[in-house]
């Protein structure tokens, strides 16, 4: 920061301020010096500090509610404009990694980059063929940067969990080595090739996202050649106005991609800066770089959903019980309470367009509220918090007359709907019938066994006082499952009964499949709970 004259930002902080002097008695403030733009020397000092901090820039840049527009204009630069690496070690690591020369592999590549970002630069291509590609080299060297500078955010994040009074809530080591897990998967570009091929089979019948191929031959943990693709980077509104491209369109069909990727599909694009997002002539979305991706467990999918949803018919008692179902609020939380907190940061928000809505400012106050309530912070949403802010920076960007709550909420709704319909229910039986039928022969054996233990006493539970409520709610719930067990499962062996019998009567027929299939999904929703 001394280095780039941003000495003036150290001294400025509250810490620092009594020792401002310093500032004015170090050697190299003592003459007037032309210095660069302060912008300018932000975005190189974030340069010098490496990938890591680069990736801070890409992720700041899309915040023009939080910064003064030369910032925001200057760290945009980071998205893919970082200094690239020497053309000649580029090939050396292309011939290393194929085993091959250079020419026996591509019949054109140019030296000089297409792009260059913080952890690797793509290189434009042509395969022998013909088919025009880019081929993406890993910066040399880089694993060794990566790992010091993440010691170093370990070593902050130990002091900052002893030290400050909310570093057991913000849990800063598990939030940490969330962001190791996926910076470190990043280095693979073998897992970047699954993880573009999954996004693509998704999309494959989706015209609103289109996904480069990969070429599989070429894909090394150091090299990827994958498909080039056309389009105008989507922080380009000009030339997307020119080319006719409904602006409007685009944006609600960039929330649906982002809510289909994370409710249908599980598997979401968890890098979506503007470097990274183009727009073909037709207005279809293209994406490129897969390192990152992010998925969620299912009981987080569907605490979210239901969130959202919550949130967006404004039922926040809902929205309260929630955090504290998923445990994320202490048990002790009284709901009306943290449901008047939440009305009070949701409410001003709502029937607002996205340029009069500062999400900033809301998310600043939500964690205000989680810290009065105890709330910790949860690492494996860590991903999704830095995608949602993606998103709303491409959004204002885009169109800052975009309704979110008029976008999101019918898809979300759907959604759920699909989520806890029948559909969804014979879908889950068609997917666990090959557990349900392996495990059938055992059901009567368990249950004799059980029955018996308990008859004895001999079925021990070891508990406390303060569970002991829970306990006996889950016997209850135990004699109901065993209850409609049993009941399936007699259902299920009267329908083999009358499937051995020779019935010449349809309706006998009808009724002996409907027993079964009564049976297994009673049998099916008992095994599942």
């Amino acid at each position: 920061m001394i280095r780039h004259g941003l000495d003036e930002i150290i001294f400025s902080t509250h810490f620092f301020r009594p020792y401002r002097f310093f500032y004015y008695l170090a050697p190299w403030n003592w003459f007037k010096k032309n210095r660069a733009p302060r912008a300018v020397r932000i975005r190189r000092c974030l340069e010098d500090l490496g990938p890591i901090f680069v990736k801070l820039g890409q992720i700041l840049s899309t915040r023009r509610d939080l910064l003064a527009d030369d910032i925001a204009d200057e760290l945009a630069k980071l998205q893919d404009s970082v200094p690239p690496f020497s053309g000649d070690l580029a090939f050396a690591a292309i011939e290393k990694a194929y085993r091959k020369p250079i020419e026996k592999i591509f019949s054109t590549i140019d030296k000089t980059p297409l792009a260059s970002a913080s952890v690797a630069q793509v290189h434009a291509a042509t395969l022998l063929d013909g088919k025009t590609v880019v081929v993406k080299v890993i910066r040399p060297d880089i694993e060794p940067v990566i790992r010091r500078d993440i010691s170093l955010m370990y070593y902050l994040a130990k002091l900052a969990k002893r030290y400050s009074k909310y570093g057991k809530r913000l849990r800063p080591v598990e939030v940490v080595r969330e962001f190791e897990k996926t910076i470190l998967g990043e280095l693979d570009l073998v897992k970047e090739a699954a993880n573009a091929s999954q996004l693509r089979r998704n999309f494959e019948n989706n015209t609103k996202l289109y996904v480069p191929e990969i070429y599989w031959p070429l894909a090394t943990r150091n090299v990827l050649t994958l498909e080039r693709i056309h389009g105008i980077p989507i922080s380009d509104l000009e030339t997307l106005k020119k080319s006719n491209i409904d602006i409007k369109q685009l944006a609600e069909n960039g929330v649906e991609i982002f809510y289909t990727q994370v409710f249908q599909h599980n598997f979401f694009h968890a890098d979506m800066h503007p470097g990274n997002i183009f727009v073909a002539d037709d207005g279809q979305y293209i994406a490129v770089d897969f390192g990152i991706m992010g998925t969620l467990s299912e009981q987080d999918q569907h605490y979210l959903a239901e969130n959202f949803v919550a949130f967006f018919n404004r039922d926040y008692h809902r929205v309260a019980e929630l955090y504290a179902e998923s445990g994320w609020i202490p048990e002790n939380t009284r709901i009306d309470d943290f449901e008047a907190e939440i009305r009070a940061v949701c409410e001003p928000n709502f029937n607002k367009p996205l340029k009069e809505i500062s999400f900033a400012q809301v998310l600043l106050r939500l964690f205000d509220t989680a810290r009065r309530f105890d709330m910790e912070v949860q690492p494996q949403l860590v991903l999704l918090q830095k995608t949602l802010l993606n998103i709303e920076g491409l959004g204002r960007q885009l169109y800052p007359d975009l309704d979110l709550w008029k976008t999101a909420k019918p898809f979300l709704e759907n959604w759920m709907k699909e989520q806890f319909g029948l559909r969804h229910l014979l879908h889950t039986l068609k997917k666990d019938a090959p557990l349900l039928i392996h495990q059938l022969p055992e059901l009567p054996l368990l249950f004799h066994d059980y029955l018996r233990k308990h008859a004895k006493g001999t079925h021990e539970v070891n508990i406390n006082s303060a569970e002991l409520k829970k306990v006996h709610a889950s016997i209850r719930q135990s004699r109901k499952l065993i209850t409609r067990s049993i009941f399936g499962a007699t259902l299920v062996i009267l329908s083999t009964f009358l499937f051995t019998r020779e019935l010449e009567s349809p309706v006998l027929n009808v009724a002996s499949w409907s027993t079964g299939v009564l049976g297994l999904i009673f049998l099916a929703s008992s095994l599942k709970k």
